[in-house]
This record gives C-alpha cells, sequence and structure tokens, in this order.
C-alpha cells in the first residue's frame, strides 16, 4: 500500500467551505479569470485559471482550479498538518474558497489531507472510496511503520474518503466551469482518475504518470497499466501534471508508456520462462531491479488469476 518516497518535514491547519455542483454533459461557458487571483512564487500556471504547485515533500503536485467563485483541489497531501500548508498556499494564490476536491487515487499521500478540506465535498473514483473505508487504517498502520519518526503526524489523520463517487467517467460543472474525471482503467492502481479542464489543454494525471523517479508498482495492475497509459496518451495535447515531479509533455508520456509496456512484455515472457519474480527482476529491465521485483510480483499473480 505504501509507494516508496520520501517523506519530509510538515507543518498546521484550517478548513475550507463547500457547495454542491451541477452534474452536466453540456460544454463549459465562457468564463474569465477573477480580477482577485493572484498568482505567486511557488504556483505554475499552465491554462485559463489552471494552477499546480509541486511540494518538496515527495514532490507531490497539488492542482487548483478557478471555477467561478470558488476554487477546486486536486488532491490533499499526505497529513493534516501539510493539508494547512496547502490551504495558506492556496489563500496566497487566491481569495477565493476551496469549494470541491478530487482524489486522483486513494494513496495516503494524495488523500489523507482530505479532513482538512471538509465540508466540501470530495469527489474520487468508487475505488478510491472502498480502499480508504476498507483499508485506510491498514494504509496508516504501514506507512508509520515506514517512516516512524512521523507516526504522531499519521496517527492524527482522520481518514476522509470521496463523498461524490463515479465509475467510469463524471462531467461536472463547478460553479459554472466544467471539468472532466476519467477512469481510463487500472494502472498504478485500479482507481486512478485523470482531470482535464476542457478549453485548457492540461491534463492531470496522478500517478499513472511519474518524474524524477520510476512508477511505483506495489499496488499495480502491471499487465493492463500500458494500454492505460496509451489512453491518457491520447488526451495529452498540452501540458501533463503527474502525481510526482516536473510538469511534462506528450513526448514524455510516450517515452514511459513504452518503458511500462516493456516491464509488461519481460513479465510475460520471464513468467512463460519460469522465472521467479525476483529473479526477473535482476535480470534487467527499463527500470531498477527494486523497481521490477513488486511490478513482477503482481503480474506473477495476476498471471495466475488468469
Amino acid at each position: 500500500m505504501v509507494a516508496a518516497c520520501n517523506l519530509r518535514g510538515v507543518r498546521a491547519v484550517t478548513a475550507g467551505r463547500g457547495r454542491e455542483p451541477s452534474v452536466t454533459t453540456t460544454s463549459a461557458p465562457a468564463w474569465s479569470a477573477s480580477d482577485s487571483l493572484l498568482v505567486v512564487t511557488g504556483w505554475q500556471q499552465h491554462g485559463d485559471g489552471v494552477f499546480s504547485r509541486r511540494y518538496r515533500s515527495l514532490h507531490l503536485n497539488i492542482g487548483v482550479v478557478v471555477c467561478g467563485d470558488g476554487l477546486l483541489v486536486i488532491d490533499t497531501r499526505a497529513t493534516h498538518a501539510e493539508a494547512a500548508e496547502l490551504q495558506r498556499d492556496i489563500r496566497r494564490l487566491s481569495p477565493l474558497p476551496v469549494q470541491w476536491v478530487v482524489n486522483t487515487h486513494h494513496h495516503w499521500d494524495h488523500t489523507f489531507g482530505n479532513h482538512e478540506f471538509l465540508p466540501a465535498p470530495i469527489w474520487g473514483h468508487e475505488g478510491c472510496r472502498r480502499m480508504l473505508v476498507e483499508h485506510g487504517e491498514e494504509m496508516r498502520d504501514a506507512v508509520i511503520r515506514w517512516a516512524p519518526g512521523h507516526a504522531a503526524l499519521f496517527e492524527e489523520v482522520v481518514i476522509t474518503p470521496p463523498d461524490h463517487t463515479f465509475r467510469d467517467a463524471a462531467t461536472v460543472a463547478f460553479g459554472g466551469r466544467t471539468v472532466e474525471f476519467r477512469h481510463l482503467g487500472r494502472g498504478h492502481t485500479d482507481n486512478d482518475i485523470v482531470v482535464t479542464v476542457p478549453g485548457t489543454g492540461v491534463l492531470f494525471a496522478g500517478d499513472l504518470v511519474e518524474q524524477g523517479a520510476p512508477p511505483a508498482f506495489q499496488d499495480s495492475f502491471p499487465l493492463e497499466w500500458p494500454d492505460t497509459a496509451a489512453e491518457l496518451l491520447g488526451s495529452c495535447d498540452g501540458p501533463v501534471v503527474p502525481g510526482h515531479g516536473r510538469v511534462v509533455d506528450r513526448a514524455f508520456v510516450a517515452a514511459q508508456q513504452a518503458e511500462i509496456a516493456e516491464v509488461a512484455r519481460l513479465a510475460r515472457e520471464r513468467n512463460l520462462d519460469g522465472m521467479t519474480p525476483a529473479d526477473a527482476a535482476q535480470a534487467g529491465g527499463p527500470y531498477p531491479p527494486e523497481t521490477l521485483l513488486p511490478a513482477f510480483q503482481r503480474a506473477w499473480r495476476h498471471l495466475a488469476e488468469q
């Protein structure tokens, strides 16, 4: 459940307000940025009212979309203290209130700050809610074992699953601005979604795309991830904000999709040859053995189930 990434220092807490959006299938209305919007150092603008910020802690990316008189926040960081820091940074970006939240998938580093944004409605894939409800405490215990020096921060987290869910896709009007959520298939987890804002060319990919480190395969579906990444690639016509690392482009996504496809090819080939996951990982591939091992362990399990 716990991806191998570095946890840095974190810090304190406030809350946002929320209101119900309307679900629609119509295109986005005309929109212009609020005169009150103030862009500050640390926030990168990718399109009209579409921003991201990369944090030193985990190199995690957070998205903000200006929607009428409110803000949509994409992911909420790893602890209440980190969520509070995020809220302070959002207030430096805009005086508008956070009225909606969406989680790109269930992992703790993207969702454990959810509670600090209540009563804002929280959107996510139905599998994101399921995993947090059924395995949230297990995930908390695992990350405390992995980072015992931060145990107190994780113990105070109130695990808060999404309360607005969907299965395949949702087109939602937030404050009159259309935002699209899509589940393209299983990949990094079984509940990854991408977030797009029509007319901007910006795509928030969550951990389906990773920059600066290899993809994390611990909860993955490595035999299906190449097809999901190929579907994502078809939607890339501008900046792609990965779950972690620098903002990338279509060429980067294409190269990573090819690497993940090679992992899947090697998994099938080496499984057929009778190799163990450990031996297969040591035999090499597009990523280091420590990255390939959980990918092959997951692939061996999925091949046995076929």
